[in-house]
């Protein structure tokens, strides 16, 4: 006898409201930052680090170089990795600070 797993009763909130449960404990200062702006306004032409951040913290300027929203960062550390040329700057916040998650 087989038996089929029933539907979840899971409530499929949306991104933002996922996003909106990750509290954040501003340090005063950015934990992110491009090495040199110079690369990605030269070298780079598939924005990875924009690409790949899953809290849109990343955005290309329209001078190439990405602006950071770091206060909306979920320290991943996807940005760092993405990033094929290495100029992703990417440490946790000091004293303690950064993102608490509500759910697990």
């Amino acid at each position: 006898m087989s038996v089929e797993p029933g539907i979840p009763s899971v409530d499929n909130e949306s991104l933002e409201d996922r996003l909106y449960t990750v509290k954040y404990e501003d340090p005063g200062d950015s934990h992110l930052d491009v090495t040199i702006p110079g690369i990605c306004a030269e070298k780079c032409r598939t924005d990875d680090c924009a690409a790949v951040c899953p809290a849109g913290v990343w955005r290309v300027g329209e001078d190439g170089v990405p602006e950071i929203a770091y206060e909306n960062c979920l320290e991943c550390g996807s940005c760092r990795w993405a990033c094929p040329h290495g100029n992703v700057e990417w440490t946790y916040p000091d004293t303690g600070a950064g993102v608490t998650y509500k759910h697990g």
